[in-house]
């Protein structure tokens, strides 16, 4: 909503014909850049930067705030755009408004953050307080120009895409060095979590605790179904050996009704295969 607003005014402003001083919008000064005299302008939104006081790195008052800084502005270029408004003590540009810099890495192959460039914030410290009040008077009639004849911005356009094309080379040697120095230290960083474990295994703590780990002698049995049936089956028969037959007297009880039912049903099948045979008898005298 903040740049819908800002963006309805500045297009009712350029729409106009009319001359303007400095123009405000939400609190931002709005300040046309161009690339160069015949290119088309790009605002910037500036003002004076509220920090608190124990902040050293952007001292209250002499701190300028800028949004919407295009990627090809580096901190060359502020410097050299705002260097008219007083004298620049320091110049820091942020893909977001925080000072904190995201976790970069020392190695040029495989960096940990890779963040395209875009539209960024510049902090701008002057020496004096001045500069910040004469760089939010500037004129939306008088745009700011980047690339002049006297000051040639050599980081954009061909010379741009060539710094990048001889950076983007890959150094196969230099590659494989630093591969192999970092399976190197990747192997010892290894080597030296399985030699802890080895000496863990087996050792108990203050509370007669022992830390089981993945590195003593049993190495753990596969997870498959095979498996799985076979430790099954060993543990019913450890049970099965476990168990006390016969200890108590409920038990010795149970396993004579047991034994006398089981005769009693063979004696009934018997006398009815008697009964059979009986009946199936005939008398042959010749």
């Amino acid at each position: 909503m903040f740049w819908r607003r800002i963006f309805v005014h500045v297009y009712k402003m350029a729409a106009s014909d009319q001359t303007h001083g400095p123009v405000t919008v939400q609190g931002f000064t709005v300040v046309p850049l161009k690339f160069s005299a015949d290119k088309p302008a790009h605002c910037l939104y500036l003002k004076e930067h509220s920090v608190r006081e124990k902040d050293s790195s952007y001292p209250r008052y002499r701190t300028l705030f800028v949004l919407n800084v295009p990627p090809y502005c580096n901190e060359d270029c502020v410097k050299q755009l705002f260097t008219p408004c007083g004298k620049i003590v320091q110049v820091s540009l942020h893909d977001k408004p925080t000072p904190t810099a995201p976790p970069s890495s020392s190695s040029r192959y495989f960096p940990v953050n890779i963040s395209t460039p875009g539209f960024k914030v510049a902090y701008i410290v002057f020496k004096n307080a001045s500069g910040v009040k004469q760089a939010c008077k500037l004129s939306y009639d008088s745009p700011l120009v980047l690339n002049t004849p006297e000051k040639i911005v050599s980081s954009t356009g061909l010379h741009k895409w060539c710094r990048q094309y001889a950076t983007r080379r890959v150094d196969v040697k230099e590659l494989q060095t630093e591969i192999e120095d970092y399976m190197a230290k990747f192997d010892a960083k290894q080597e030296e979590e399985t030699q802890r474990l080895k000496d863990q295994e087996g050792v108990a703590d203050e509370d007669g605790w022992v830390t089981v780990t993945r590195v003593g002698k049993n190495k753990g049995t596969p997870r498959t179904e095979a498996c799985k049936k076979h430790l099954t089956k060993r543990e019913m028969k450890r049970r099965k050996e476990k168990e006390l037959l016969n200890f108590y007297a409920f038990q010795f009880k149970e396993t004579k009704k047991d034994q006398i039912a089981v005769l009693r049903k063979k004696f009934e099948e018997d006398k009815q295969k008697i009964s059979v045979m009986k009946a199936a008898r005939k008398f042959k005298p010749y």
